[in-house]
């Protein structure tokens, strides 16, 4: 029904910034809370960050100061820049997009990304 199709992972030294975008696709009436999470090896999978769909953001205690995510409802994108990063950011980092299906909010779903590797080291 919905795809999501992530990118920007991938190898950066500590200090450095890295940008990641997840675009969705398929059968979409209207997408509210967009969402980034990660998961470390051996660990739970945990928020990093949510967008509303009115552009209202919250960020997770460990990010905050180092990370911005936006969208662009046009494009049906969100984004993450992560600026500062530091080793244990290193993380599988996966979107997390709430779709209503149909004009029924009966059909609300949330759907995930394949995931992308990010890996903080010198």
């Amino acid at each position: 029904q919905v795809q999501l199709v992530e990118s920007g992972g991938g190898l950066v030294q500590p200090g450095g910034s890295l940008g990641l975008s997840c675009r969705a696709s398929g059968m979409i009436f209207r997408i509210n809370a967009m969402a980034w999470y990660r998961q470390a090896p051996g660990k739970q999978r945990d928020l990093v960050a949510v967008i509303s769909s009115g552009g209202t953001s919250n960020y997770a205690d460990s990010v905050k100061g180092r990370v911005t995510i936006s969208r662009d409802s046009a494009k049906n994108t969100v984004y993450l820049q992560m600026n500062s990063l530091k080793p244990e950011d290193t993380a599988v980092y996966y979107c997390n997009v709430d779709v209503q299906v149909t004009r029924s909010v009966l059909s609300t779903r949330q759907f995930w990304g394949q995931g992308t590797q990010v890996t903080v080291s010198s």
